[in-house]
C-alpha cells in the first residue's frame, strides 16, 4: 500500500518515504482555517502558509509587505483546520536574511505561537547562517531555490531562472549545501525541468517544483489560483481545476436578485 495511504499523519519522514518510493507528494497553499479544513479532509500531503497570502490575502503587489504577525495569525489558522497535512510555514521578508539569531527568534515564534510543523525560507549560500541556527533548535527547514519572489526587486523580473550555466551551477550547488545543513525538503521554482530533474536525482531529499517540470518529487500551486479564485495571474505552469471566480459570482448575482425579488427569506427561511 502506499505511503500516503497508511499514515494518519503526514511528517518529514513520511515524505523522505515517500520519495524513496517513487510516490509523487501533493501540496498546496493555505492561509485560512475553513478552506485548511477542505484541503486537509481531501488528503492534500503538505500545506504551505505561503507569504503569498501578502497577494492573494491582502491584495498586495509582491511578498514583501506580510509581517511575522500577519504569517503567525494565518498560520495558527490554518492548523486549527488540520489533522493530516503536514503545515509549512513562510518566513517572510527581513525576518531571517542577514541576522541568524532574529532567524531564529522568527522560527521560534512561529512553531510556539502557531502550532506548525516546519518554516521554510529562500536562499542558498547566503542565508546557510541563519538555516543552520534553525536547525540547530530542532525546527524542520524546507529550503527554496529558482525563482525566489521575496528578492523580486533584486531580480527584476519572474522570469524562469537558472536558464544560464553560471546560474544553474550555483542552484545546484546550494541545493547540495542547504541538503547537507539538514534541510527537510527543497522547493524549486520556475526553472527548466530539465535542471529541476537532475537536482532531484541527485539529493536524497524531497524536491518539490512550481514551475519546474513533472521529474521533480512533488509539486506545489496557490490554491487561489488552482480554483480560479485568481484570474489576473496565468503563468505556463499554472492548471485551472475549478473557475470559483465565475461560480461565485454567479451566487452572488443570484443571491441579489433574490433579495431585491423578495424571493429571500422565503416562509421556510423564516422564524
Amino acid at each position: 500500500m502506499s505511503v500516503h495511504k497508511q499514515v494518519r499523519k503526514v511528517t518529514t519522514h513520511v515524505l523522505n518515504e515517500m520519495k524513496l518510493r517513487g510516490e509523487k507528494i501533493a501540496m498546496l497553499t493555505a492561509y485560512d482555517y475553513s478552506l485548511a479544513r477542505i484541503l486537509d479532509k481531501s488528503k492534500i500531503d503538505a500545506l504551505l502558509v505561503g507569504d503569498s497570502a501578502s497577494n492573494v490575502m491582502a491584495g498586495h503587489e509582491t511578498t514583501l509587505p506580510i509581517t511575522l504577525n500577519e504569517m503567525i495569525y494565518h498560520a495558527s489558522s490554518v492548523v486549527r483546520g488540520v489533522s493530516r497535512a503536514l503545515v509549512i510555514v513562510d518566513l517572510p521578508f527581513g525576518t531571517y536574511q542577514g541576522n541568524s539569531r532574529e532567524a531564529l527568534s522568527s522560527a521560534i515564534r512561529i512553531m510556539k505561537e502557531t502550532g506548525a510543523h516546519a518554516v521554510k525560507l529562500e536562499g542558498g549560500a547566503e542565508v546557510i547562517e541563519s538555516v543552520d541556527r534553525i536547525l540547530s533548535a530542532g525546527i524542520p527547514v524546507m529550503g527554496h531555490l529558482g525563482l525566489m519572489p521575496q528578492s523580486i526587486h533584486k531580480f527584476g523580473t519572474y522570469v524562469v531562472r537558472a536558464t544560464e550555466n553560471e546560474e544553474a551551477d550555483k542552484l545546484v550547488k546550494d541545493a547540495h549545501l542547504l541538503e547537507k545543513s539538514g534541510c527537510f525538503a527543497l522547493v524549486l521554482e520556475k526553472i527548466p525541468a530539465l535542471l529541476a530533474k537532475r537536482v532531484s536525482k541527485e539529493l536524497t531529499i524531497p524536491v518539490i517544483g512550481i514551475g519546474a517540470g513533472p521529474h521533480v518529487d512533488g509539486q506545489i500551486l496557490v490554491t487561489h489560483d488552482m480554483l480560479g479564485l485568481t484570474q489576473e495571474f496565468s503563468p505556463r505552469f499554472l492548471r485551472r481545476y475549478l473557475n470559483l471566480n465565475d461560480e461565485i459570482q454567479g451566487a452572488v448575482h443570484a443571491y441579489i436578485d433574490d433579495v431585491r425579488q423578495q424571493d429571500f427569506p422565503n416562509k421556510n427561511e423564516q422564524y
